[in-house]
């Protein structure tokens, strides 16, 4: 859920998100991928497993909830995180060692990507 602009916090989406029991992505780029990361982010099933991670390195792991809406309130813009699904977050983030291998190795494979971990063992 990081932002992919470079100008904003990168942990800001994360936070707001855990907060307001969203899951999201920005909106302030209007390109070709980011049209398609979002087409591909508004298919995500209710009830898809996702998966983000703090500032402190801590995972968290959802549940999607609802359907994509826009979020237009001024503190979701400077986040840049204004697409957003609801999200159910388990209460307790997790260490590392306690995630799915293949969570965690998305996560130290780096980027801001909205990604999709094929495996059947990250439930």
């Amino acid at each position: 859920m990081q932002s992919r602009l470079d100008d904003v916090d990168r942990w800001a989406a994360v936070e707001r998100a855990l907060v307001l029991g969203v899951v999201g992505m920005g909106a302030r780029t209007a390109d070709e991928p980011t049209a398609a990361r979002l087409e591909r982010f508004r298919a995500v099933p209710d009830g898809a497993e996702v998966w983000t991670r703090d500032e402190d390195g801590l995972f968290h792991r959802g549940v999607v909830t609802g359907p994509l809406r826009f979020d237009a309130s001024p503190a979701a813009y400077d986040a840049d995180l204004q697409q957003v699904r609801d999200c159910a977050w388990d209460p307790e983030p997790l260490p590392e060692h306690r995630v799915p291998a293949p969570v965690a190795a998305t996560f130290r494979r780096g980027g801001r990507n909205f990604q999709r971990i094929r495996t059947m063992d990250v439930g």
